[in-house]
C-alpha cells in the first residue's frame, strides 16, 4: 500500500511517500519538503507565534494535498521536539488534525530514539551485533543500542543542532568565545546524563543517521579523502575547527550544505566530535534508514498484529 510518513521537525515539514507492506522494503515514491525552523517562532513565554501557526499550517496544507495527489492511502503524522515543547503545542495539534482529518501525533525523545533504532535495525541486519546509534535532529539529540530490534538503552538529550546554534551562535562568523562556550556546555550535558551502559558500551557497530551526520560525511569526504558513507573522529577533529572559521556565506558554498544547514552545521558537528569522544567512536556508519522509516515499519508491524 502506499504511505506518507509526515515528519514535523524542528527545521523541516517533510512528507516522505512510501509504497509498503509487511515483509517487503519500503520503497520511496515521492517526497515534499518545506524548510520551516518552528523553533525561530518561539515567543518569550515558550508559545509559537501566530505568523509560525500560520506558516505551519500552509506547508502541512501542501504537503497533505501533495500526498493525495499521489495517491496516499494513510498519512502517518508526527511531530517532534519543537511542538512536544512548545506551550501552546497541544493546541497548534489539536488544530492541526481538526483541519486536515489527520493523526498528527507528539513523540517522545525515547520514541524517536527506539523507531530510528528499529529502522537502523532492519537496514543492517541481524549480523551488525550489539549496535549503537546516533541522531543529531533540530531539537535533539538521539542515543539508542542493543542487539534486538528495540533497543536496551535508549536516551534523548536537547542537543539539537537548531536548539544550540538559537542559543548559543548568534554572530556571523561565530566568535572563538561562543563556539568554547557551546563546546563547554555540549560535554557537561553529556558527561551529565550519559548512563554508564552507553559511555562504557559494549557495542560492535556504530552507526549515525540524520541529515546532520550525512552532510558532515559528505564534507570530511571533499576535505580528507574519506568515504562518505562512514564519519572518521580523526576527520570531524578537523572538519570541527575548519567550519567554525567560515563565514555562513562560505559554508553554504559547501557541497550539499543548504542556507539553513550553513547556520546550524557547526553546532551538530560540535555535538557529534563530544559524542563520538565520549563514548569511544572513532568510525560511525552512515545509515540511509531513519525515523521515517521506522515510523513505516512500526505501523508495519502493528498492522500485521
Amino acid at each position: 500500500m502506499r504511505l506518507g510518513v509526515l515528519d514535523v521537525g524542528s527545521n523541516t515539514i517533510h512528507l516522505q511517500v512510501m509504497d509498503a507492506h509487511q515483509g517487503a522494503r519500503p520503497t520511496p515514491t515521492t517526497n515534499y519538503k518545506v524548510e520551516l525552523r518552528l523553533t525561530e517562532y518561539l515567543q518569550v513565554d515558550g508559545s509559537i507565534s501566530q505568523e509560525g501557526i500560520d506558516l505551519l499550517m500552509a506547508a502541512i496544507e501542501d504537503a497533505v494535498a501533495h500526498g493525495r495527489d499521489f495517491k496516499t492511502q494513510e498519512i502517518l503524522a508526527f511531530a517532534t521536539s519543537a511542538l512536544r515543547e512548545a506551550r501552546n503545542g497541544a493546541f497548534i495539534i489539536d488544530q492541526i488534525n481538526r483541519r486536515f482529518d489527520i493523526d498528527l501525533q507528539i513523540l517522545t525523545g525515547d520514541d524517536e530514539a527506539r523507531m530510528t533504532f528499529l529502522a537502523v535495525r532492519r537496514w543492517l541486519g541481524w549480523s551488525a551485533g550489539e549496535i549503537l546509534i546516533l541522531d543529531i535532529g533540530g531539537g535533539s539529540l538521539e542515543i539508542a543500542m542493543g542487539v534486538d530490534e528495540s533497543p536496551s538503552q535508549a536516551l534523548s538529550l536537547p542537543l539539537g543542532a537548531g536548539r544550540l546554534t538559537r542559543e548559543f551562535l548568534a554572530s556571523n562568523p561565530f566568535t572563538s568565545k561562543s563556539i568554547k562556550s557551546l563546546e563547554n556546555y555540549v560535554a557537561d550535558t553529556l558527561k551529565r546524563n550519559l548512563p554508564p551502559a552507553l559511555s562504557e558500551n559494549g557495542a560492535n557497530h556504530f552507526v549515525a543517521t540524520s541529515k546532520t551526520f550525512r552532510t558532515l560525511a559528505r564534507i570530511a569526504s571533499q576535505w580528507y579523502g574519506d568515504s562518505p558513507k562512514y564519519l572518521e573522529f580523526s576527520s570531524i577533529l578537523g572538519v570541527v575547527p575548519r567550519l567554525s572559521d567560515m563565514s555562513r556565506a562560505q559554508r553554504a558554498d559547501l557541497p550539499g550544505v543548504s542556507n539553513t544547514r550553513a547556520q546550524q552545521i557547526v553546532a551538530g558537528a560540535i555535538v557529534a566530535r563530544s559524542t563520538m569522544d565520549l563514548l569511544n567512536i572513532s568510525e560511525l556508519e552512515i545509515c540511509p534508514w531513519a525515523l521515517r522509516e521506522g515510523v513505516i515499519l512500526r505501523w508495519l508491524d502493528w498492522m500485521e498484529n
